[in-house]
């Protein structure tokens, strides 16, 4: 039987009031509250602990037992996690592997059955998972709800197996994540009416509001690519009750620097009023999705968090269930070494097999990757030859990218692209959403080989090549995540990604999370997947 107390600043965020007081923790539950005074200005602050209420762990390239380990250091203690990368290679097992994983450590951990698995027809996935599948899922109390409802047009147009799994989260009373960018007016409405109750793509003020007044619940993304927060945070002011904040995909660096605090953060410096935020940050999500995190009530687990104070969010310590596990920016969590499940299986390439014939065009498609955002453009360019080959034109910023199927050996898919910014060398990765083929992009074919086949010869991982060096970050772990400790991960992490930029010559805030989403078939404008050029608009083959 363990018993103890904690005094400061306690927090009733849906009272709206601080006052000072002790809480009482016995057997990881919260005993008793007793509030003794006003709040007593430049001592500590305790309150419920933040939740990321959406988030791929995967993109972390840490499993969830070190996911949790700098998560917790920054308040975090829960995660709506949503399995659907590690899915997409390796299945329902990986959909188990996620769960297991994260019971070995003192984590919140909330997972959802993944609704799209394959994400489109248009692409090599590891596995897939059908409407039974979903059902079977979301029958473990583990399971708390249907992963993000990528296939719009399916929902719109009543598929029958996407509207299976619909089915299958209101049978169970358990909520349907949505993912829509760009929807809008009757089209959403009808989305949403069909049981879709939550959207992290919005990337404007008014699409958000649409959704809103049709229902929704809007969050507000800020991860390593993707960042929304700008555009959103405004509509916390009239709608914190259906607000929450995300990651959605965030690197290990960036995790290790901050998580939703530093959204909390950010908040106040915009004017938003501190109950408003901490709703969206600590109680909407564990009201929506039914999770087991406690809300500073009694009875509750005993997961809180203190906080030296409300503008910049530093916290002192983390609990869960009544265990401390982070102190002043240390963790107390130890997580054994995981275990590897992968599937991968191609052999290594030439660079032959990455050159584009001339075929008497005029002009060629473009990606253009934009900083910070998902989307793309679709632009298009003269080619420029060489030896009757198309090949990239670094002075243009236009280099080649490609994507090697990674489950079969298979023809490689070749384009070309805008705004990576490589003055030479190459990047290549096995995180390439959703079905996380082999991504590369690079100023030559030579230098292209080179980082797909150390990515290849480990079995999955991110490499940055240039003629003298190769660096690479293993992740054995479905070629998505590392079994190290995350906080070295972070560190390997920050020296390739450093090598991208400084040496090779990038520009992008996060060179390989953005080539990670250039496979990403389900977020427009244009893309490529393994078997080529790809038109988000009209969802078919260039």
């Amino acid at each position: 039987m363990s018993t103890f107390s904690v005094s400061g600043n306690i927090v009733n965020i849906n009272g709206k009031n601080i006052s000072w007081g002790t809480v009482h923790i016995k057997d990881h539950v919260i005993e008793k509250i007793i509030l003794e005074q006003s709040e007593k200005k430049g001592e500590p602050y305790i309150l419920p602990g933040f939740i990321d209420s959406h988030v791929h762990i995967e993109s972390s390239m840490l499993v969830p037992s070190e996911f949790a380990k700098l998560a917790v250091v920054h308040g975090t203690v829960g995660t709506i996690s949503d399995p659907h990368e590690i899915a997409n290679v390796c299945g329902m097992e990986g959909v188990y592997y996620m769960i297991e994983n994260s019971k070995t450590v003192p984590f919140k951990c909330t997972f959802g059955a993944p609704s799209c698995v394959p994400a489109t027809i248009f692409e090599t996935a590891g596995a897939s998972i059908n409407a039974a599948d979903v059902d079977e899922l979301l029958k473990l109390p583990e399971i708390k709800y249907l992963s993000e409802m990528m296939n719009f047009p399916g929902v719109l147009n009543k598929d029958s197996e996407v509207m299976a799994k619909i089915a299958s989260a209101k049978k169970y009373n358990k909520p349907v994540d949505g993912h829509a960018p760009g929807l809008r007016g009757d089209a959403a409405k009808k989305y949403i009416e069909a049981g879709i109750t939550t959207d992290h793509e919005c990337f404007t003020a008014e699409e958000a509001l649409d959704k809103l007044n049709n229902g929704m619940k809007i969050l507000i993304r800020e991860g390593s690519a993707a960042k929304n927060f700008e555009a959103l945070i405004n509509l916390m002011h009239d709608y914190s009750d259906r607000m929450m904040f995300c990651s959605d995909d965030k690197h290990p660096d960036s995790l290790a620097a901050g998580h939703i605090n530093q959204l909390c953060a950010r908040a106040v410096e915009k004017g938003i009023d501190i109950f408003n935020i901490l709703k969206a940050a600590c109680i909407n999500p564990v009201e929506h999705y039914k999770m087991n995190v406690g809300q500073l009530q009694q009875d509750d687990p005993a997961d809180f968090i203190i906080l030296k104070d409300l503008t910049h969010f530093e916290v002192i310590s983390t609990y869960i269930d009544g265990q401390k596990v982070a102190e002043n920016g240390k963790s107390l969590i130890n997580a054994p070494t995981a275990s590897v499940i992968n599937q991968f299986d191609c052999k290594e390439k030439k660079p032959s097999d990455f050159e584009v014939n001339f075929q008497n065009e005029k002009e060629i498609f473009v990606i253009e990757a934009l900083d910070g955002q998902l989307i793309t453009n679709k632009i298009s360019t003269k080619p420029t030859i060489i030896n009757n080959l198309i090949v990239p034109d670094i002075q243009n910023d236009i280099l080649k990218i490609v994507v090697v199927n990674r489950y079969h050996n298979a023809p490689v898919a070749k384009a070309f692209i805008k705004n990576i910014g490589l003055k030479k060398g190459a990047l290549a990765s096995s995180v390439a959403h959703d079905s996380h083929n082999i991504v590369a992009v690079g100023v030559d074919d030579e230098s292209i080989c080179k980082a797909v086949n150390a990515v290849i010869r480990c079995g999955g991982g991110i490499s940055a090549v240039d003629d003298n060096n190769t660096k690479i970050l293993e992740l054995p772990v479905a070629g998505l995540m590392s079994t190290s400790n995350g906080y070295n991960v972070a560190e390997a992490y920050t020296e390739i990604d450093q090598f991208s930029k400084e040496i090779l010559g990038s520009k992008l805030s996060a060179p390989f999370m953005t080539l990670s989403f250039m496979a990403l078939l389900v977020i427009p404008h244009l893309k490529l997947s393994d078997k080529g050029l790809f038109d988000g608009d009209t969802f078919s083959f260039l």
